[in-house]
């Protein structure tokens, strides 16, 4: 059964477009050089508010083994690299996982 973990990050409306290339660019590769067993995809989303920009990751993993392989033990610790923490203006601590129970596509 896939593992979906779920972040939330938020940057001020100046600062949103380098937060996203810096993740297309940097971050999300070097998610994926790590080559990390059971790890899946990445999905972005964005929010854009009156007064910050709203971003949300949603990692998709095999198992919770796979996360911890990932994050390690304390599996739910956020992953924000430094390059990250200096455009975001503020970010969940915590990541949440939650266990996919059915998906159905449309027209497929």
């Amino acid at each position: 059964m896939a593992v979906k973990r779920v972040w939330h990050g938020w940057t001020t409306l100046e600062n949103a477009d380098t937060y996203q290339q810096l993740l297309h660019n940097e971050v999300f590769p070097g998610i994926e050089a790590k080559k990390i067993p059971g790890y899946r995809k990445i999905e972005l989303l964005r929010l854009d508010h009156e007064d910050e920009v709203e971003f949300i990751t949603i990692m998709t993993f095999d198992s919770l083994r796979n996360v911890i392989d990932f994050q390690g033990e304390d599996y739910t610790r956020c992953y924000v690299p430094d390059a990250a923490q200096k455009v975001l203006k503020r970010w969940d601590q915590r990541s949440s996982h939650y266990e996919v129970i059915e998906t159905r596509e449309y027209g497929t």
